[in-house]
C-alpha cells in the first residue's frame, strides 16, 4: 500500500501541470466539451507540444475525431477558453486569430499560411525578486476586438509553460467561430504556424530563474488592435 500511495504522489505534480482546452466560453455559457474547439490531439493524456516547429503547434488537433461546430460570437465580445486541469506552470498566455477565406467553413479550413494574427497576450510582471506569471487559473480569456470584420474565424488559445528552461511546453486549442457585427480593420501582422516561432526566440527559451532578472519577451507578432 505504501509502496503505490507514494507513486500516486509522485504522479500528482505531473497531474496537476497537464491540461487541454476543452471547453469554449461565451457570454458566461460554458459550452460542452469539444463542442465548438477541434478535439486536441492529447485529449487523453493533457501532453504538451515541446516543439514549436511541429505543425501541431497549429491547433494541435485530432482529426480522426468528428468536426466541431461553429459558434456565433459578437465583436467585442469576450471568449473564454476552459482548462481540463488548473494550470500550474508559470508561462505566458496568447490568442491568434485566423480568418476563414470566402467559400470556405471554419469546420473545415486548416488554417494553413500565413494567416494568423495576434489578438491579446499576457505576458510577466518584473521585479527585483524575479519573474511572475499567473497561475492556479483554470480559464483564459480575452475581448474580441470590435473593428474585426464578420465572418468565420479560427481562434488559436495558447500557454507556453516556462518551468523548465529550454524545454517550454504549449498548451494549444483551436476554436471555430463566426463574428457578427464587426467593423472594416485590417488584422496584422499576418504570421503562419509553424513559422511564428522558432527554438531559439527568447520567448519560448526563457530561463525565468535566471540572475540578473531580465524582462520576459513575449514570443510572436506584436497584438493587432484594432
Amino acid at each position: 500500500m505504501k509502496v503505490a500511495t507514494s507513486a500516486l504522489l509522485a504522479l500528482l505534480p505531473l497531474a496537476y501541470g497537464h491540461y487541454t482546452f476543452p471547453n469554449l466560453i461565451l457570454a458566461s455559457n460554458t459550452s460542452a466539451e469539444w463542442q465548438y474547439i477541434r478535439m486536441t490531439a492529447n485529449h487523453y493524456n493533457s501532453a504538451p507540444i515541446d516543439d514549436p516547429t511541429s505543425p501541431a503547434i497549429r491547433c494541435y488537433e485530432d482529426s480522426s475525431h468528428q468536426r466541431a461546430a461553429v459558434a456565433s460570437v459578437t465583436a467585442g465580445q469576450t471568449l473564454g477558453f476552459k482548462a481540463s486541469n488548473t494550470m500550474g506552470h508559470p508561462g505566458p498566455v496568447l490568442f491568434y486569430m485566423a480568418r476563414v477565406p470566402s467559400g470556405a467553413s471554419a469546420a473545415e479550413w486548416k488554417g494553413d499560411g500565413r494567416v494568423w494574427f495576434k489578438v491579446h497576450q499576457r505576458g510577466a510582471t518584473v521585479d527585483n525578486t524575479g519573474v511572475h506569471f499567473q497561475t492556479g487559473m483554470n480559464t483564459i480569456s480575452f475581448p474580441v476586438p470590435r473593428s474585426l470584420p464578420a465572418g468565420e474565424y479560427l481562434v488559436r488559445a495558447e500557454h507556453i509553460a516556462l518551468h523548465k528552461p529550454g524545454s517550454p511546453q504549449h498548451y494549444v486549442a483551436c476554436a471555430q467561430v463566426k463574428v457578427t457585427g464587426g467593423g472594416s480593420g485590417r488584422p496584422g501582422p499576418l504570421v503562419a504556424f509553424p513559422g511564428a516561432y522558432s527554438k531559439s526566440d527568447p520567448g519560448i527559451m526563457f530561463n525565468m530563474y535566471g540572475n540578473p532578472v531580465k524582462p520576459y519577451p513575449l514570443p510572436g507578432p506584436e497584438v493587432w488592435s484594432g
